[in-house]
């Protein structure tokens, strides 16, 4: 699917946020740089600036059947793997590797490049990145409140919107930051549960 920023009635940012799981690919060909890292939150294939050359989009276009493809078959390993969620996690943790359930989990968050899992007891260090491990994930647990965090959906106590999005504030006090787009998601999400 390839969308524009703006069109009637609403832009393609909200078009693709409104979509339900599984998404289409979505290639996002527009004037407006300033909405790429939106775009990419949205899990968006790519990002063309107008004006376009065929070659940059049949570039894009290109790209749909890999997609396309490595879903598929993260589909087929979760399928083969039982319900193929995560149940535990092996981290780091200084010296030793530590194994932390699942329901043992705060939120996972990106911290200068590196994988951090916040637990009730402490944090650990993973080597998957967030985009990994959310396929890995079970959606109806976990939700990715910004690019930079997932968050258990069972630890969070308060949701504080803000211009910026919101806020999620945990039961150890933590507080993160929720992006503009996913704001909306998550409160359908924590009512879903």
């Amino acid at each position: 699917m390839v969308l524009d920023i703006q069109m009637p009635g609403a832009t393609g940012l909200d078009v693709a946020a409104s979509l339900g799981a599984p998404r289409p690919s979505i290639i996002f060909c527009t004037a407006f740089e300033q909405h790429a890292i939106d775009a990419f939150e949205l899990h968006a294939l790519d990002y063309v600036l107008k004006p376009v050359s065929r070659a940059r989009l049949f570039a894009a276009l290109d790209r749909v059947p890999a997609a396309a493809s490595a879903e598929r078959e993260a589909s087929i390993d979760r399928a083969q793997a039982g319900l193929g969620y995560v149940t535990r996690f092996v981290a780091k943790r200084g010296a030793r590797f530590v194994v932390i359930a699942a329901s043992d989990v705060l939120y996972i968050a990106s911290d200068d490049g590196l994988t951090r899992l916040q637990a009730h007891d402490g944090h650990a260090w993973l080597t998957p990145t967030l985009t990994e491990l959310e396929v890995r994930l079970d959606p109806a647990r976990f939700f990715r409140v910004s690019r930079n965090a997932l968050v258990a959906l069972d630890a969070i106590r308060e949701v504080i919107p803000s211009d910026a999005g919101g806020d999620a504030v945990l039961a150890d006090g933590t507080r993160l930051g929720v992006s503009r787009r996913r704001f909306g998601d998550l409160l359908t999400r924590l009512g879903q549960s």
